[in-house]
């Protein structure tokens, strides 16, 4: 994997590049869908690639592991071959679901015990058959094995914990240096940063990823509850740390607005089941501000959706109808909201893009995150 910086802006800390995978270029700041159980809930990948033009997507290894399982994915050639995506693809650890399970599980030096949410099975997560997991699963870009904390979180919880993450760090890249992927491409390893809302920790933690040097970077525990303010100030603190010759991916984040915000602080690569959720809600994030579908005022509206966003579900169908179809609970409701607002989230990664080598971020980020925020 390579990345290369294409400009920056001169009035904040916002990076335009362009990173190389073996499944193609990816174009940064970039928002990855969430495809948890290797699928964006409600979206074809015809219309990932043709519609919502996204570049990458996620799987979660947690997930993935149970069901399917290694074995079917292994017989498959890979998560590509499985379900149709020959783009690249990102897999999370299952750290996050060790914070997010917590009923089920229980952490222990060697890794993390769990019981599964589909059949009560009992499982152990370790660094070392995480790597061998995520080789498995066959993702461009995998993340090392780390233990998310919540917020709030006392700060000797929180460093204990930071300071586990980085002794698994380590065994992740003992392993994944010793073994290769299975089908005959390259895989990459990004550390996530931990410490919670503790600049000390965060410091810290920052300074031990970038001193592991490997070709990415991310930023993990953050978007679980704290002030927005508090993360925009933390993920500062560590982009500040964290080399700017390599992507800077932020984790689980978030609203168009801290997007276009943590843009400004430095980071290239994010992703968030937002979009997706909120739209099978009703919530539509759109080019004039935040639109639910499901109010009265949109009964008789004939308008195109989001006709400046274009794409083909959001200037095809009406306010109306979409209103119609989710009061009437059709399975096409949430397919069209889902396209609609994951479309929306790339137009908005491009536009910033476009911004930024302009020169011009800054002063249409602070116009956008008013008009984006804003209740139609």
């Amino acid at each position: 994997m390579t990345f290369d910086l294409v400009a920056k802006d001169p009035a904040s800390k916002a990076r335009a590049g362009e990173l190389t995978t073996a499944h193609g270029k990816i174009q940064t700041p970039i928002f990855m869908p969430v495809g948890t159980a290797g699928t964006v809930k409600a979206v074809h990948q015809r219309e990932l690639k043709e519609d919502v033009k996204a570049q990458i997507i996620l799987g979660n290894t947690y997930h993935l592991y149970l069901r399917p399982g290694l074995n079917v994915l292994e017989k498959a050639g890979g998560l590509h071959k499985f379900n149709g995506w020959d783009f690249p693809i990102l897999t999370d650890s299952g750290g996050y679901q060790v914070f997010s399970l917590s009923g089920t599980r229980k952490i222990i030096e060697d890794g993390v015990k769990f019981r599964s949410h589909i059949d009560g099975s009992s499982h152990l997560f370790t660094p070392e058959n995480v790597m061998d997991t995520q080789r498995t699963i066959g993702a461009d870009i995998i993340m090392a094995f780390d233990e998310c904390t919540p917020y709030p979180c006392d700060y000797t919880y929180a460093r204990n914990s930071m300071e586990r993450t980085h002794r698994w760090l380590q065994r992740c890249i003992d392993r994944f240096d010793s073994t290769e992927g299975k089908y005959g491409y390259e895989q990459t390893l990004f550390p996530i940063v931990q410490g919670s809302t503790y600049k000390d920790l965060r410091i810290q933690s920052a300074e031990t990823i970038a001193s592991k040097n490997r070709p990415g970077n991310a930023i993990g525990g953050l978007s679980v509850g704290e002030p927005a303010e508090m993360m925009y100030e933390m993920t500062e603190l560590v982009c500040d740390i964290l080399p700017s010759d390599k992507p800077r991916y932020l984790m689980g984040v978030g609203t168009p607005a801290n997007i276009l915000e943590n843009i400004a602080l430095g980071v290239d690569m994010f992703d968030c089941v937002l979009p997706t959720r909120n739209a099978r809600n009703g919530m539509l994030f759109t080019t004039q501000g935040i639109i639910n579908i499901r109010n009265e005022r949109w009964k008789e509206d004939f308008s195109p959706i989001d006709a400046e966003l274009g794409g083909y579900v959001s200037t095809f169908y009406s306010k109306a109808y979409l209103r119609h179809l989710m009061h009437a609970t059709e399975m096409l409701g949430a397919q069209i909201a889902s396209v609609h607002n994951i479309t929306f989230y790339l137009w908005l990664v491009g536009q910033a893009r476009e911004q930024i080598i302009a020169g011009t971020f800054r002063t249409w980020k602070d116009e956008m995150v008013k008009k984006l925020m804003t209740r139609l």
